[in-house]
């Protein structure tokens, strides 16, 4: 504590001896006057300082004051008190008030709030900056929305490119904790096939309620989900994906879960993988995003909790491992489940929810039941065709191959048992090498 040259008088107060957590004490070039205590702070000469109080008598024999008169009897107390007793006083109560009201501020915050400094963000993005950069939340600038919000495309002052600005839905059940843990799985990652967070956003709306946004990288060829399946986004121009380009957006996928699984540490398990958290750039690389419902992977490794959860997983259903149903633990195995589905759900057109997989029939039992010799009766049907020059003057079958290979891949990863999937590095690999084998056969 430092209360040098403040102009204080009067005697130090005896009681200073009793605080503890006074480590420190300067009160050099004051006018105090009478005994220095000996206890406490005062014991340890190299803490405490009182050059500049020449009536200041007493205390350790180290200071070499001169001893103290008996003037108790004549001393008045009044210009005592309210010299030093009083402002020492008030000083040290404003002190720990401002203390505790810090404390209580950090025991209250929302986990995840330091996470601004993690982030490379703008000069203090606003609501109205977003308000500005999305046309006031615009329906013509909506490009997406989930259980916990909606990501429209905006243009910010301070980014060349577009961005997409993620608002979360505070007034759903799980909204705000959906939008902590996303910030917490995405702050420290960094991979080329995995959304990047620019900057984030905290405060409150015109109206006084709190909003919560991330800023994103914008992915200007939308999601997966739409390029399976393009008769459903009637709006969208036609869209058409290749072999070929399954098998890359396949490599990608599977390249941003061998990350998450064996290059974090801990581990990080996405949980809800689906095509619609699959997002596409211009050069059609995919990269992952929605990280609101990752875990990651510590000793204490937990269940998916699908009470705080169910929201969010009700979406995904089809996509999750069957264990998660049985409340069994958040495993690396159940990315690999969904990845299987994504891609069994690429090669043949078909969700897993079609309405056509009823009494006991799934998507891996269509697929494998046709496996390998009728896989032409299940294939997507643009799979067999020649388009856009990719695949001249090859036989058909030949390049067919490849896709079997990667539909008993696929196969692989969505066994019911977890123990019989492979690993997301062993997927990888093999992956790589249907990609290598396809492009030989083009090139």
């Amino acid at each position: 504590m430092d209360l040098s040259q403040n102009n204080l008088s009067g005697e130090i107060p005896i009681y200073f001896e009793t605080f503890g957590s006074l480590h420190t004490l300067n009160l050099s070039f004051n006018n105090l006057e009478g005994p220095v205590p000996k206890g406490g702070v005062f014991a340890n000469l190299n803490d405490v300082f009182m050059q500049g109080n020449k009536k200041l008598c007493g205390g350790s024999p180290m200071l070499h004051l001169p001893l103290c008169k008996d003037l108790s009897s004549k001393r008045k107390r009044t210009p005592y008190i309210l010299g030093v007793v009083i402002p020492i006083t008030t000083i040290v109560i404003v002190t720990l008030v401002c203390v505790a009201i810090i404390l209580m501020k950090k025991r209250t915050e929302p986990k995840g709030t330091i996470i601004n400094h993690s982030f490379r963000h703008f000069d203090k993005l606003s609501y109205n900056d977003l308000y500005k950069a999305t046309d006031g939340f615009s329906s013509t600038n909506l490009v997406g929305s989930g259980t916990f919000g909606f990501v429209y495309k905006g243009q910010l002052k301070f980014e060349a490119r577009n961005v997409a600005i993620k608002v979360f839905r505070l007034d759903r059940n799980g909204a705000p904790n959906n939008f902590f843990a996303e910030c917490e799985a995405l702050k420290n990652i960094r991979h080329r096939n995995l959304i990047r967070v620019i900057s984030l956003c905290l405060t409150f709306d015109p109206s006084g309620n709190e909003f919560k946004a991330l800023i994103l990288e914008f992915r200007s060829n939308g999601n997966l989900e739409s390029w399976i399946h393009p008769k459903v986004y009637s709006q969208s121009p036609q869209k058409r994906l290749s072999l070929g380009s399954r098998i890359r957006i396949a490599v990608d996928i599977a390249a941003a879960l061998d990350y998450l699984h064996n290059r974090c540490t801990p581990s990080l398990v996405h949980c809800v993988l689906k095509p619609s958290n699959v997002l596409l750039d211009d050069e059609m690389v995919a990269c992952l995003s929605d990280f609101g419902l990752a875990k990651f992977l510590h000793n204490d490794i937990i269940s998916l909790d699908y009470s705080s959860s169910s929201a969010g997983l009700r979406g995904s259903i089809g996509y999750i491992a069957p264990e998660y149903g049985l409340g069994c633990k958040v495993s690396t195995e159940g990315d690999v489940y969904s990845f299987g589905i994504i891609v069994l759900e690429m090669i043949t057109g078909k969700r897993p929810t079609d309405e056509i997989f009823k009494d006991g029939m799934n998507l891996h039992s269509l697929v494998e039941s046709a496996f390998p010799h009728q896989m032409n009766d299940i294939l997507e049907p643009t799979l067999t065709t020649y388009h856009e020059g990719e695949e001249p003057n090859h036989d058909v079958l030949e390049i067919q191959t490849c896709a079997i290979q990667l539909a008993k891949l696929a196969l692989l990863c969505t066994e019911p048992s977890p123990k019989d999937r492979p690993t997301i590095d062993d997927v990888y690999a093999e992956i790589i090498s249907i990609n290598d084998k396809y492009c030989a056969l083009i090139n």
